[in-house]
């Protein structure tokens, strides 16, 4: 007998990435930034360890950070609400905007944790199919009844694709809910849709340190939006959803943005190179602005997972209704690329 809600034994909930503890792999399959992190982050962090200041909670509403994510991004505190990791943030949305039988939508293939949201709570998870040109407009919504809130991973996991300001922005205008942007791979694109926030109500920007300032395992991410939007949230989130050190070590990351424009740059050069010997072995590829590429078509995407596998290189198997199973391939350094493309060229 299950003492379970009948939902939550009917889900499957959401399965990472393979996180292999027993052998050393080539890890291409969760896109983590392949380079350590900005050496400021440790520096702000050690103080605290050293102090015995974790005997106290963290600031509940994370002031500095906010006010600094506020000055980098040019709004004001009242528009920041930090979460732990983006997915919290994506959590406490769902959960603020989301009910029994309301609906929630979103542009796929994407992010899969949005369905595993939806599940938990008992909503209706409806997708909707991105066209040839990964970009949603406000014809490819009209049979959307009611939703309470949208989904737009942008650039786009798992095709690395983006949606302009401008085609998001007629996106907002047409739906009569909440669109939340999930810029969790902004950090590798050249635009991102933060100004939206205040030209369109609706519009929720998240972010995330898991990929571009190279901090998953510290779990912080944060959200931009209306400061009204922003208070709801604050009744939502649990009381101290971050935790002392990561706050000091996000708030130490977006100050040194120089790292960040240096390791952006190393990424962008080898995501080109990654590109351009996948496609040579004939895969099709969109364009990625993200720090991974999309691969479709080509030699039959289980079999190379598994041959991959089998020399120590781990890739995302990525399955979506009505599509044939593709590869999603992490951009890593330049000797693990190096060791890929030469494993795919044996492969194929």
């Amino acid at each position: 007998m299950s003492h379970f809600l009948k939902h939550i034994d009917a889900m499957t909930g959401y399965v990472p990435g393979e996180q292999p503890r027993d052998r050393t792999f080539i890890k291409l399959n969760t896109n983590e930034n392949p380079y350590p992190p900005s050496q400021k982050v440790a520096e702000a962090m050690m103080p605290i360890l050293l102090d015995g200041r974790l005997r106290l909670y963290p600031d509940p509403v994370a002031s500095e950070f906010r006010r600094t994510a506020a000055e980098l991004h040019e709004v004001d505190p009242s528009w920041i609400m930090a979460g732990n990791g983006s997915d919290d943030i994506l959590t406490i949305l769902t959960r603020a905007f989301a009910g029994p039988g309301d609906v929630i939508a979103s542009a796929q293939p994407g992010y899969i944790l949005y369905e595993t949201l939806s599940d938990l709570q008992n909503a209706k998870f409806e997708i909707v199919p991105f066209p040839v040109n990964w970009t949603i407009g406000p014809e490819h919504i009209i049979g959307l009844k009611n939703p309470k809130i949208f989904y737009l991973a942008n650039p786009n996991s798992p095709s690395g694709t983006i949606m302009t300001p401008e085609a998001v922005a007629q996106l907002a205008e047409a739906l009569p809910c909440p669109l939340v942007v999930d810029e969790a791979y902004g950090d590798f694109a050249t635009t991102n849709c933060i100004s939206l926030v205040k030209s369109h109500p609706n519009v929720i920007v998240s972010r995330t340190f898991s990929k571009g300032y190279s901090l998953a395992g510290l779990r912080l991410g944060y959200c931009i939006a209306r400061p009204e939007i922003i208070a709801g949230l604050n009744k939502v989130k649990d009381s101290y959803n971050c935790d002392m050190l990561s706050l000091a070590g996000g708030t130490a990351a977006l100050l040194d943005q120089e790292w960040l424009i240096e390791t952006r740059q190393k990424i962008w050069n080898t995501r080109a190179r990654l590109s351009s010997g996948a496609a040579e072995l004939g895969y099709l590829i969109p364009e990625s602005h993200a720090n991974f590429i999309w691969c479709e078509g080509g030699p039959p995407a289980q079999e190379v997972y598994d041959a991959l596998r089998d020399r120590d290189i781990l890739v995302r198997l990525m399955k979506y209704p009505g599509r044939e199973p593709a590869l999603r391939i992490t951009v890593g350094t330049d000797p693990q690329i190096d060791a890929l493309l030469s494993a795919l060229a044996e492969i194929v």
